[in-house]
C-alpha cells in the first residue's frame, strides 16, 4: 500500500487514543514527502517519494550541494533522516548520532556518542554496520551494537531512557533499525552465527518498559503461536509447531534471529518481518533423530504478528531445513497490486534464497514464488499446487544440497552464495509503474560444512565458503532489476560489476536511484533502466538512497563508506579468501576501485 494511502486509513478514522500518538506522528510525517522519518520511508517499506522536482529530464544536472564526514571508517548502511529543519545522521559502531541544522549549512546542533565496550566488535557477524535511526513523537530511537535501545530528545540529544535488549557475551548484538508503532518500539536481535535464539521485543515508547517478547523458536508460550488461530498456508500450525521440528533441545541455540526490516499495516494492526538461518551452518548437525532433514521452524520464515500482543497471525517458511545460510530477514514490502488479474493486498519479499515471493498480507496465502535471478540453481522451484503435500516448499536439487550424512563434502557451484541473490539492501516499489526495483547479487559459492561445538559467545558456524561471480552471464557480480511481482517476472535488468549492496529509491520524477560498491550513485529511468546520471562518491556505497525537500528544493542523499558483508575485506583489513564467511575472496577486486570512508553526500539541482 502506498504510504499516503496508509496514512488515509488511519487518519480518516475517529480520533486516536492517546497511546497511539507515536504512530500518528509517523503517519503524518511519512505522508509529507518533504521529510524522511523512518529508514524505510513509510510503514509499507515502499521507499517511494512523491517528490518530482528532480526528474528524467533534469537529473543529468544534479550537483553536490554539500557533504559531511562521519569520522568512522567501517561500513555505512541505512540512511539519514530529515525531520522538519533537522537532519539526523548515524554511523556504524560506535553508533554516533549527529543532528544537523539544514537552515544553517548543516551546522552540528548536537552529537550523541555512546560508550560501548569494544569487545562487541568481534561478536558482530559481518562488519560493524548499523541500519539507522527512527523518529517518532519528538524522539530519536537508536538501537546500539551492544543491544542498548536509547530514546533521545530530538531537539537536544539528551537521553530520555535506555534499556538493554540482549547480551553480547552470548553473541547477541544489533545491526537493525527499529519500528516505532502506536505506543511501542519494536526491535529484533542479531547473532545466529553465535547460536543466539532469535526474538522480537516491544518496548513502551515513553518509558522503555518491556511489553512483550516473541521468540522465533521454542514452545508456543514463548513463540506466541496459537495452535488453532496461527496459520501457515491457510492451515492451523498445531501445538508446539516449532518444537516438533527440532531434534531434542537444539532449538535453544537454534538461531532464527530477526536482524532485518519491519513493515506495518494499520488496517490489520499486523507487523511483518523475517527470521534468519538455523544454527549451525552444518546441516548434518541439525538432522532429526533419524538422521534425516527436519524443517526447524520458525527459522527462514516471514511472520505476521499483532502489534499490541505480539501474537502470531500467520507464518510461512521459505527455506525449510536450510543448508546454505539463506536468511529470510529481507524487507517485506506492502502494496496493493494486481496478481494474475486480481487486486490483492500483497506482501512482496525478495529472499536470500533467490526467490521473489508475493503473499496475501492478510491471510498469508502464497500467490507467487519465482526466481528473480536466472542463475539460481539450488532449487527447481516451489510447489504451487494447494492439493499437494509439498505445497509451498522449494524442491531441492540434489547436486547442490550441502547435507551429506556421515562425511564432510565440498558442494561446488551453489547459486546463489550464502549472501543471497539479495541481502538486506532494500528494494523500492513505485505505484507509478507497479514495479519493484531490486538490488541483487549475482554470486555463487562452494560450501564445505564441518563439525563445530557450541560455546556461548563464540562463533557457531561450521562451514567454509568461497564465493565467485555466477557463471555464464555478464561476468559481473550484480544486477539492478525491475520486477513484476504480480507475474513473477523480470521486467528489465541492468548488469553491474559488483553486487548492488545499496538500498533503492523510487520517485515521482520517474527515477530510481541506487548506489554501487565502487562508490557510484546512479539514477535510472523507471521504465527501462536507462542510466541517466552517475557520480562517484568518496567510498563504496552500501547505504540506502533517500530524498527530502528543504527551502523549496528537492535533495537526494546517500551515505558512502564501503563495508558490510560484501566489503568486509576492506572494512576489517582481511585478506584470507575464506575470511568474512567467504566474501573476502569473492570481492577482492574491490580494492582496485575504492577505499574506506564515511561520508554523507547531498545532491540538488543548481
Amino acid at each position: 500500500m502506498h504510504r499516503h494511502a496508509l496514512a488515509g486509513v488511519l487518519l480518516g478514522t475517529a480520533a486516536l487514543a492517546a497511546p497511539a500518538q507515536a504512530s500518528k506522528d509517523v503517519l503524518d510525517r511519512t505522508g509529507d514527502p518533504n521529510q524522511w522519518v523512518i529508514q524505510t520511508g513509510d510503514y509499507g517499506n515502499q521507499r517511494y517519494s512523491k517528490l518530482d522536482q528532480i526528474n528524467r529530464d533534469n537529473v543529468k544536472n544534479l550537483k553536490v550541494a554539500w557533504t559531511f564526514s562521519t569520522g568512522v571508517l567501517r561500513g555505512h548502511e541505512g540512511s539519514p533522516l530529515v525531520v522538519g529543519d533537522i537532519m539526523y545522521v548515524h554511523t556504524p559502531f560506535p553508533n554516533i548520532v549527529y543532528a544537523l541544522d539544514l537552515k544553517n549549512e548543516g551546522k552540528i546542533l548536537w552529537k550523541y556518542e555512546p560508550k560501548q565496550d569494544p569487545s562487541v566488535i568481534p561478536v558482530m557477524c559481518c562488519d560493524t554496520v548499523y541500519r539507522g535511526l527512527a523518529h517518532a513523537d519528538g524522539t530519536i530511537y537508536l538501537h546500539q551494537a551492544d543491544t542498548t535501545l536509547v530514546a533521545l530528545d530530538a531537539q537536544t540529544g539528551k537521553e530520555k531512557w535506555k534499556v538493554v535488549n540482549g547480551d553480547p557475551k552470548k553473541g547477541e548484538t544489533n545491526t537493525a533499525t527499529v519500528l516505532p508503532v502506536k505506543d511501542k518500539i519494536i526491535v529484533g536481535i542479531s547473532g545466529a552465527e553465535f547460536g543466539v535464539r532469535g526474538h522480537v521485543t516491544a518496548y513502551d515508547a515513553k518509558t522503555g518498559k518491556q511489553l512483550w517478547r516473541a521468540y522465533s523458536l521454542g514452545p508456543d508460550s514463548e513463540t506466541l503461536f496459537d495452535p488453532e488461530k496461527t496459520t501457515s498456508l491457510g492451515k492451523p500450525v498445531g501445538k508446539d509447531s516449532s518444537l516438533k521440528t527440532w531434534n531434542g533441545e537444539q532449538w535453544k541455540i537454534g538461531g532464527g534471529t530477526a536482524w532485518g526490516w519491519f513493515s506495518y499495516d494499520p488496517e490489520t494492526n499486523l507487523f511483518f518481518y523475517g527470521t534468519a538461518n538455523p544454527s549451525t551452518w552444518n546441516p548434518v548437525q541439525r538432522a532429526g533423530s533419524d538422521g534425516k532433514p527436519i524443517d526447524q521452524k520458525w527459522t527462514m520464515s516471514v511472520i505476521a504478528r499483532d502489534v499490541d500482543t505480539g501474537q502470531a497471525r500467520w507464518a510461512y517458511q521459505m527455506t525449510p531445513f536450510d543448508e546454505w545460510d539463506f536468511d529470510g530477514v529481507n524487507e517485506m514490502i506492502l502494496a496493493d497490486i494486481d496478481v494474475k488479474g486480481q487486486k490483492r493486498k500483497a506482501l512482496v519479499h525478495f529472499d536470500r534464497n533467490g526467490l521473489g515471493y508475493t503473499l496475501d498480507r492478510v491471510t498469508g496465502e502464497l500467490l507467487v514464488a519465482e526466481k528473480f535471478d536466472p542463475a539460481v540453481n539450488w532449487t527447481s522451484g516451489v510447489v504451487m499446487d494447494k492439493n499437494s503435500p509439498q505445497y509451498g516448499r522449494p524442491q531441492v536439487v540434489k547436486q547442490y544440497s550441502t547435507f551429506q550424512t556421515g562425511q564432510d563434502k565440498n558442494t561446488k557451484g551453489v547459486c546463489p552464495a550464502a549472501l543471497g541473490s539479495k541481502d538486506q539492501q532494500p528494494a523500492a516499489f513505485s505505484p507509478r509503474t507497479n514495479l519493484f526495483y531490486v538490488p541483487t547479487n549475482h554470486v555463487c559459492m562452494d560450501y564445505e560444512p564441518f563439525r563445530v561445538s557450541y560455546t556461548a559467545g563464540q562463533p557457531y558456524v561450521g562451514a567454509t565458503l568461497s564465493m565467485f561471480p555466477a557463471p555464464g552471464s555478464h561476468g559481473g557480480m550484480g544486477n539492478f532489476i525491475a520486477w513484476d511481482a504480480g507475474q513473477g517476472k523480470i521486467a528489465w535488468s541492468k548488469p553491474e560489476q559488483f553486487s548492488v549492496w545499496s538500498g533503492a529509491l523510487a520517485t515521482g520524477g520517474g527515477l530510481v536511484f541506487y548506489g554501487t560498491l565502487e562508490g557510484y550513485i546512479k539514477a535510472v529511468d523507471e521504465k527501462d533502466g536507462k542510466e541517466l546520471f552517475k557520480f562517484k562518491t568518496p567510498s563504496g556505497i552500501i547505504g540506502n538512497v533517500m530524498t527530502f525537500s528543504h527551502g523549496g528544493k528537492q535533495h537526494i542523499a546517500v551515505l558512502s563508506g564501503v563495508g558490510g558483508w560484501a566489503g568486509i575485506g576492506l572494512a576489517a583489513g582481511l585478506t584470507n579468501p575464506t575470511d568474512g564467511l567467504g566474501a573476502v575472496g569473492g570481492y577482492a577486486g574491490l580494492r582496485d576501485y575504492t577505499a574506506l570512508g564515511g561520508t554523507l553526500t547531498v545532491f540538488t539541482l543548481p
